[in-house]
């Protein structure tokens, strides 16, 4: 979908929905605008529920001062008109209060933007501005202030976060990215010592993830392909709507040959994938006219090398991933369900996913279905789509059940001949 033909109003009714929907504002707090083609500036409404907005709520102010609507625009409009007055690339504006962003905002501090590479991929340096009144025309000049820097994502002190985008959506990304990137960075602080990225690991981890794949015509797409796709499509739906993945990373593969596949497109928002978005992938072409994910070539070589995986998926859950970017070890020793779904998971290198995808496909076996990559990702393995996605699931769960036990004192594994005992009832395979 693309979001930038809908109109004004109607983008700024779906991105809220999205936001409050999650949890990253409340029933009075965020604002966000876009500006037209015209000049013209649409804005969500003061005072109005937003969690129950309609195209017919947002209000429009021309390049005159006019206001055209049923309610008075939000009283956080003067630092959108002096954003927009400062940096005239911007199109749209977001403006909210998530709880991370927000913690980070009261102890004055920004998010540590080089925990995983995304995050400055996405976001780019961020600014702080300093605290002003709510509404009043010093916060936003402020706030302009920061823009005027060449910031796009701007911390406000005791306040929330500001964001600029050339669409709506890419703010939204950004915004979405950021307070991800918060929440990492506050996990991974109870269970352990963070060890970020330098820029150069980020540097050339950008340009570590280009695909180059000769092309083929996808002429006949047989009835279990087109079910697998609409499998996928439900199950990447889920996995966005339960924080597994977000709207820019995340991806589901599922064999569907010898040495075919399909897999989740580089790019496409999570949420609104469908099933002609989904690349198909025979040997080494990619389906005409699509960009897969840049992980490809690692999907490929762990159906090469491993028959009885069926699906793989690579995600970001914020609580695995606080294991991801710190010294913190993620034991499946916990519960039995755990143990069973997940096994032994080691952690793998930085890069290791596009310097030797070889050598990753190798790690996994059936007694090794999971793995991470150190400030990277999980990549789960099942022999079918819902046996990863639930090893996904089981995985995360786990992880916020160790993080969360943190606070009541120290955790009692499943010791050795327990686990004997659950291997040997569920038939699992044994470690070497």
């Amino acid at each position: 979908m693309n979001i930038n033909m809908l109109h004004p109003a109607d983008q700024i009714v779906m991105i809220m929905e999205r936001i409050y929907g999650y949890g990253m504002t409340t029933t009075s707090g965020g604002n966000l605008s876009v500006m037209d083609d015209n000049g013209d500036i649409w804005i969500s409404p003061g005072s109005i529920d937003k969690g129950s907005l309609t195209r017919k709520d947002i209000v429009r102010i021309k390049p005159d001062g006019t206001v055209i609507g049923n309610h008075k625009p939000s009283s956080e409009y003067p630092f959108h008109q002096m954003i927009y007055k400062m940096r005239p690339d911007l199109k749209a504006v977001l403006h909210a209060h998530p709880p991370a962003l927000v913690a980070f905002s009261i102890v004055r501090k920004i998010p540590d933007t080089h925990l995983i590479p995304n995050v400055r991929f996405t976001c780019g340096e961020i600014g702080m501005a300093k605290y002003g009144l709510p509404g009043s025309g010093d916060l936003g000049e402020k706030i302009a202030s920061q823009f005027k820097k060449g910031f796009n994502t701007v911390m406000l002190e005791n306040h929330g976060v500001v964001v600029g985008g050339n669409s709506l959506f890419e703010a939204f990304k950004a915004f979405e990215t950021l307070d991800f990137c918060a929440r990492l960075e506050i996990d991974a602080a109870k269970i352990g010592k963070t060890n970020p990225l330098s820029e150069e690991e980020i540097t050339w981890y950008k340009n570590k993830q280009i695909n180059s794949m000769d092309e083929f015509v996808a002429k006949n797409i047989s009835s279990d392909e087109r079910a697998a796709r609409r499998d996928m499509c439900t199950l990447i739906h889920r996995a966005y709507n339960q924080k597994l993945f977000t709207s820019t990373q995340g991806t589901i593969s599922y064999r569907t040959g010898k040495d075919s596949f399909i897999i989740t497109p580089h790019g496409d928002d999570r949420k609104y994938i469908d099933v002609g978005d989904i690349v198909r992938i025979e040997g080494s072409y990619k389906e005409m006219g699509k960009a897969p994910s840049r992980a490809v070539q690692l999907h490929r070589e762990i159906y090469r090398q491993h028959p009885h995986i069926n699906s793989i998926i690579i995600a970001h859950p914020p609580n695995i991933m606080a294991f991801v970017v710190s010294d913190a070890c993620l034991d499946s020793k916990t519960i039995p369900e755990s143990y069973i779904l997940m096994r032994d998971i080691p952690k793998l290198d930085f890069g290791s996913i596009y310097i030797k995808p070889a050598e990753t496909a190798a790690v996994f076996d059936e007694a090794t279905p999971i793995a991470m990559v150190k400030n990277d990702c999980v990549i789960v393995t099942g022999s079918d789509l819902l046996n990863a996605f639930d090893r996904l699931e089981v995985a995360e769960y786990s992880a916020r059940a160790i993080i969360a036990s943190k606070a009541l004192g120290n955790i009692v594994k499943i010791n050795d001949s327990q686990i004997d005992e659950i291997e040997d009832a569920f038939h699992l395979v044994k470690k070497d």
